[in-house]
């Protein structure tokens, strides 16, 4: 996908809203949305939006890991395997 086959003026976006949001659903693309010739915003579908949500989600607890890792907050298998048993009533 284009950026550029893709930005449309807020006045496209306010006249073809219903195909706008046909297009969004079946292909999974979003327009770049501009107001007085700027990007103002971006419309996207719900499943686009949900992925990437996940996405920036995964990516956060990526980061997080790394940085616990960084600070030598781990612990082996077995212990995590342990302390899940303990918490779980089963050892």
């Amino acid at each position: 996908m284009s950026l550029l086959t893709h930005t449309k003026p807020i006045s496209y976006l306010k006249a073809n809203a219903a195909k706008i949001a046909s297009e969004l659903k079946e292909d999974g693309e979003h327009y770049v949305i501009t107001q007085n010739g700027e990007p103002a915003m971006v419309v996207q579908s719900v499943r686009e939006y949900e992925q990437t949500q996940e996405t920036l989600a995964m990516l956060k607890m990526i980061a997080q890991s790394e940085k616990a890792i960084t600070e030598g907050k781990t612990m082996s298998a077995d212990e995590a395997f342990d302390m899940l048993r303990q918490r779980s009533g089963l050892k």
